[in-house]
Parts: C-alpha cells; structure tokens; sequence
C-alpha cells in the first residue's frame, strides 16, 4: 500500500510525541502540527482503518507494527538528514525544518549514501 507524505507526517508525529510524553491523543498531534482538530480526526480515522494505529477507549493514540516502521523510518530519515544539514553549518532549526520537506522524497540509494556520509563525519 502507498502511504502519503502527510500520512507519513502523521505518524512520525505520534512516534516523536509518544518519546517525548509516553501518551498521545489527538490534541497533543494538533498542537504539534498546528493543524486542526477536525483534520487531525480525519486522518486518524483514515489511519486506523488503514490498521496503522490503535486508539483505547480513552483516546490515546497506539503505533500498530505498520505503523511504527514507516513513523521509525521517517524519523531516521529526518534525524540523519537533520545532522547531515548542521554539519554543513545550517543552523538547527533551519536544518530540522528543511530535513522535513526532503525526507519523504529521497531515494534509498541517496538515503543510503547521506547515511553512510553523516556516519563517516558526524
């Protein structure tokens, strides 16, 4: 199945949200994003049908496997992109936030070598 950058989006939210709090709902994706609260039920809904994420009685959002392994891709993608910007001395929010317009759009053999370059200097 082909899942959408802004699904990918989603998801890695809910994976860095989970680090930071342990718990997600849907407000705290809504604030992290500043998206709004009725874009952010859509696609979880969209997500969980999709079977990418589980939500409890009490709405916390839970990373199905599926899920958690394109969040987990997504956000290596975005770290080690992130670094790969700094050590070009791009300041760090400049980094994180252009490390979020490319990590959906690279190839695995770019990917690979920005991996192995960042690896070798970091």
């Amino acid at each position: 199945m082909v899942i959408h950058e802004s699904a990918e989006d989603y998801l890695e939210s809910i994976l860095v949200l989970r680090e930071r709090r342990g718990v997600v709902h849907s407000i705290d994706i809504v604030n992290e994003l500043g998206y709004s609260k009725p874009s952010v039920s859509i696609a979880m809904k969209k997500l969980r049908e999709n079977g990418y994420i589980s939500m409890s009685p009490d709405g916390s959002i839970t990373l199905n496997e599926s899920g958690l392994a394109i969040a987990s891709r997504v956000y290596d993608r975005h770290k080690t992109i992130t670094k790969l910007f700094t050590l070009l001395g791009v300041s760090a929010e400049a980094a994180a936030e252009d490390a979020c317009k490319v990590e959906h759009d690279l190839s695995d053999e770019t990917f690979g070598k920005i991996r192995e370059f960042v690896e070798a200097h970091g």
